[in-house]
């Protein structure tokens, strides 16, 4: 009596598959169960599956095989030999499994097989054909996507602020969230903030994960790295320009960049006092606090007062406690000490203006001797382009030599950015150094509110610290040297500093 083989029914369409002759699953299911009762097949398990077929490891196919090695089936029915195959390691499993007998047939009603040599033989080309059909569609959609970056076209998932186009299958800018993504980048870099700051502003602006959530801190700062933002594309390890619209500057994008080459970004935290947060006690080195006590009078009233003390949290510390008043007076001196004096200020913004002038000058001199550069590197490129078209290099030598060039080109692109932009990197800050040192004497005003004095107060210097009740400061620089003119002239009689 002939042993009637078991047959496992196997359906699969991946997802991804573009094909639109392979039938459903369904549609499967329902033809190789018509095509079993036509051959009278005996049917012991039905699966079906939704995934590629490009690599090994499908889960479902897996427990087929199990089954077949178990002796729970022997056979296998399927819609083509591509449903169960379509790389080497599969095909060549099942084709071993028909040599050992344990796999005593396949049946497929859009192609024939038959358990001989000839028919494992067809039975190999078949799967040869789907493995090369697999790569052959991978090339082309490479060489596709290839093309496309050379173009300048994003190929990929559109970064946050643009989406992707599904009418020129590129990329464009998205009116809404463009301008989150470059209010994101403008906070960071200008405040006190955290990654974790930022995903939740993306959150508010409707930038999150498919889930709703808020992106991930580690997204965040893929974001605020990615050179895409500045028309570079890195794809495959390799350079190319966009011609996309860019909403974030070479300015901004670089003073994130600087911002996060710091040493860590704190959450910015609301003071409740005026001076919180400010200084260190100079003798432990712990923080100042702030706190307020009400005095209650005989006659009904009250008064609240406001003192500062150390927090004695690192080690036990002797240092008293100093009232409100009395530090916003020392604030007041010390910010005082480091004015500009108004005769000074004319004459100094009028030597700045004549070196601009000059700067001017060098500022014209500098970009034509950049732009040169920028025709040389230009030039370099589009012969080692021609190189490696003419065979000439190997296409990891032109890929390295290539990303040498092209950051090169973009470092000179910054030159001359930043050149045309600014040109000297002294001017600016001078005089803005100039205009703050002359509004100081406005500020050292005892009706200037607490928190304009504290703001001010940290332009001028830092390393506040609080010790026996007197503030010390470390000026910055340029102001440290107007303190030290302000002690001279304190120390000069009145009638000769008049003549100074």
């Amino acid at each position: 009596m002939e042993i009637m083989p078991k047959y496992i029914l196997y359906c699969r369409k991946s997802t991804d598959e573009k094909d639109k002759q392979v039938l459903s699953i369904e549609a499967q299911i329902t033809e190789l169960r018509e095509f079993a009762i036509r051959e009278k097949l005996e049917i012991v398990a039905t699966f079906q599956e939704s995934r590629t077929a490009k690599t090994p490891g499908r889960p479902i196919f897996k427990e087929i095989l199990k089954k077949i090695e178990s002796g729970e089936a022997d056979a296998i029915l399927s819609w083509h030999p591509d449903r169960l195959a379509r790389n080497s390691v599969d095909g060549g499993y099942l084709i071993y499994l028909l040599d050992t007998g344990k796999l005593l047939d396949l049946k497929f009603p859009s192609f024939w097989f038959d358990n001989t040599p000839q028919g494992k033989f067809m039975l190999n080309l078949a799967f040869g054909q789907s493995k090369y059909y697999v790569d052959n569609l991978s090339e082309n959609v490479k060489r596709g996507l290839r093309q496309k970056i050379r173009n300048g076209v994003w190929p990929s998932q559109a970064p946050y602020g643009y989406v992707n186009d599904k009418n020129t299958r590129g990329i464009k800018l998205d009116p809404e969230k463009s301008k989150i993504v470059k209010k994101a980048f403008e906070i960071f870099a200008k405040e006190k903030v955290s990654f974790t700051d930022v995903s939740l502003l993306l959150a508010k602006g409707g930038i999150t994960k498919r889930s709703g959530k808020p992106v991930g801190v580690s997204q965040v700062h893929k974001m605020l790295t990615n050179q895409f933002y500045i028309g570079i594309m890195s794809y495959n390890h390799e350079y190319f320009e966009g011609n996309h619209d860019q909403f974030i500057s070479r300015k901004l994008f670089n003073a994130v960049k600087k911002k996060l080459e710091l040493k860590g970004t704190s959450k910015f935290k609301a003071h409740d006092f005026a001076f919180s947060g400010l200084m260190r006690c100079g003798e432990c080195g712990a923080t100042i606090t702030a706190e307020t006590h009400t005095k209650h009078y005989k006659n009904g009233t009250n008064q609240t007062f406001t003192y500062y003390r150390c927090t004695k949290k690192l080690k036990p510390c002797s240092q008293p406690y100093l009232e409100e008043t009395k530090l916003k007076d020392q604030l007041i001196g010390l910010v005082s000490s480091a004015a500009l004096p108004k005769r000074w200020g004319k004459d100094w913004l009028n030597w700045l203006e004549r070196d601009k002038l000059i700067e001017q000058q060098s500022v014209r001199e500098s970009l034509a001797n950049l732009k040169l550069e920028m025709q040389t590197i230009v030039g370099k490129l589009n012969l080692l382009l021609d190189s490696y078209l003419d065979g000439t290099i190997d296409p990891q030598t032109y890929k390295q030599k290539k990303n040498e060039l092209f950051t090169e080109k973009q470092s000179l692109e910054d030159k001359i950015a930043k050149t045309e932009g600014g040109g000297s990197h002294w001017l600016e800050p001078m005089a803005e150094f100039i205009h703050c040192a002359l509004q100081a004497q406005k500020i050292a005003r005892p009706n200037t509110a607490g928190e304009e004095l504290r703001s001010f107060a940290k332009n001028i210097g830092s390393n506040y610290f609080l010790k026996d009740r007197q503030l010390q400061i470390e000026y910055k620089k340029p102001f440290a040297s107007l303190r030290a003119a302000a002690l001279a002239r304190a120390s000069v009689p009145a009638h000769l500093e008049n003549s100074l």
